[in-house]
């Protein structure tokens, strides 16, 4: 009793019948913990600090008839482990964190009189927990004849119960639990949803489940351009489903969703598209799901001209009062085969600014394009291929890239480096000739590539503000298609008498992924 022990001695006497452990913070029982002891019929833990139990952490106790373990801090119990304690009567689990009871949990207890379960963190299970319990099938046909089977305490109070349709079948076990099997306390409260909220269970009704069903009072709406439109979706569904907007097969991130509890199972859920622009025509899916099913319901956008009989093109650049709009775009960080990109705009309206990303391999003519909401100024790119050109563009929404809102990269190969737990797809460099159009001046370098390229990028802009008359697009394009993915010298040749100021930081950082930001 309270003798702080890492584990549990292994020179325990085999003859020992009864052994009790408390407060000596225990962490975990092992395979085989009193595997030497096969003689015990008692084994009290309570009060340790006890969060994994191995699942052949009981063998060889075929004599164990009662185990207690309160006040520990376990959040599951691997039930099969009872399969070496057939004659188990007494199960004290009470003062645990237990958030599951599987429906076979108790397939393995069929000598069991005495199950504490209480004050955990138990808020949903099945009935079948208790049906599939051998004792309770074969007290079931013997319970008329006295004497043949002994009481049987269940102790599930002070459970957080979530008293919604997953939990009707349990609500009338309870009700209709009779002798031979008691319950220590009876009057079980529900804790959620609110409507049920420190209710008891004979005072509720509970329906059965339901998967969902969306729908949608309109499912083609035709606005003019500019307007705001408001997307309407209703589900019924038991218990409360999850609801997603989606577009082009992508989670909208920018639009504002609300939801509004009709009743128990009636949801609607509202997508408000603020200034319609002519990149919002498209069809928009509302999807539901809960743990049964799922169910969607598609509304397609039309955009009227205001000329009737003029037909809308496609988005093209009108540049009036953003025509001098700058956009700096840099290459925050690198994840695991990606990258995030961050950008700044100069708007005179940032928090109505909408943005398209134009992402994609350099040579292909086709970009994925990704439109982004207002007050959002990032975004993540992942799988990534090695040793590929990519091209990155942000522009103001529908309008096409232009000059200084684009990067390209390449990355780089990782096969040297196999062997390691977790590679990134690197940035092998950012090509300077391409950059030099951001008004911002933004340039970045990797560890794979010599340090004076920021020194050489510094110097090529400040001559391309100075004579940018005289570079040709053709010259800037000759210097990129010239570079090699594993390799910067061509690029900096002439920077390298320059002073290594940042070797330090080279030496530092070695072997490493993540890109230097300018």
């Amino acid at each position: 009793m309270e003798t702080p022990m890492g584990q549990i001695p292994k020179d325990i006497p085999h003859d020992f019948t009864k052994i009790r452990i408390e407060n000596c913070r225990l962490t975990e029982l092992p395979r085989g913990s009193f595997s030497n002891v096969s003689a015990l019929e008692f084994l009290w833990l309570n009060f340790n600090e006890i969060t994994l139990m191995n699942i052949k952490s009981l063998e060889g106790l075929a004599n164990l008839t009662e185990l207690r373990l309160q006040g520990n801090k376990l959040t599951s119990v691997p039930w099969t482990a009872f399969q070496n304690t057939p004659k188990l009567k007494i199960l004290d689990l009470k003062h645990n964190r237990l958030d599951v009871l599987p429906e076979h949990a108790l397939r393995h207890l069929p000598a069991l009189t005495y199950l504490d379960l209480s004050f955990n963190q138990l808020s949903v299970i099945s009935k079948d927990v208790f049906i599939n319990w051998p004792l309770y099938q074969t007290a079931e046909k013997v319970w008329g004849k006295e004497g043949l089977v002994s009481n049987v305490v269940l102790a599930l109070h002070d459970n957080p119960w979530l008293c919604d349709c997953r939990l009707k079948g349990f609500v009338e076990f309870i009700r209709a639990v009779s002798p031979p099997i008691i319950l220590m306390n009876s009057y079980l409260m529900c804790v959620g949803p609110a409507s049920k909220a420190d209710k008891f269970f004979h005072e509720i009704q509970l329906k059965t489940c339901m998967k969902p069903v969306a729908s949608a009072p309109a499912t083609n709406i035709t606005l003019p351009l500019g307007a705001n439109a408001t997307l309407t979706c209703l589900v019924k569904a038991r218990p409360g489903p999850t609801i997603q907007w989606m577009y082009s097969l992508k989670i909208i991130r920018g639009f504002a969703a609300t939801e509004t509890q009709i009743d128990e199972e009636t949801i609607t859920s509202q997508l408000v598209i603020p200034s319609l622009h002519l990149a919002d025509r498209g069809i928009y899916t509302c999807m539901a799901n809960n743990f049964i099913s799922n169910s969607s319901v598609s509304i397609m956008v039309n955009i009227s001209s205001s000329n009737s009989s003029a037909p809308l093109h496609p988005p093209v650049p009108m540049l009036s009062s953003n025509e001098s709009t700058y956009i700096d775009i840099r290459i925050a960080k690198q994840t695991v085969y990606g990258i995030t990109l961050e950008w700044y705009a100069a708007t005179d309206n940032p928090a109505e600014t909408w943005f398209t990303i134009h992402f994609g391999k350099y040579d292909s003519p086709r970009k994925e394009m990704i439109y982004i909401g207002p007050g959002i100024n990032s975004y993540s790119v992942s799988d990534l291929l090695p040793v590929t050109k990519y091209e990155v563009c942000v522009t103001l929404k529908n309008h096409p890239p232009r000059e200084g809102q684009c990067i390209v990269f390449v990355t780089g190969s990782d096969i040297s480096e196999l062997e390691q737990r977790e590679r990134l797809i690197h940035i092998i460099v950012i090509v300077c000739a391409m950059v030099l159009a951001v008004p911002a001046g933004m340039y970045a370098c990797t560890t794979e590539a010599k340090f004076n390229c920021v020194d050489r990028c510094i110097d090529l802009w400040k001559k391309r503000r100075l004579h940018r008359e005289n570079l040709q697009g053709s010259e800037r394009q000759g210097t990129f298609d010239s570079l090699q993915a594993a390799s910067d010298e061509g690029l900096y040749r002439d920077s390298e008498e320059k002073p290594k100021k940042r070797r330090k930081s080279e030496d530092k950082s070695k072997g490493g992924s993540a890109a230097y930001l300018y």
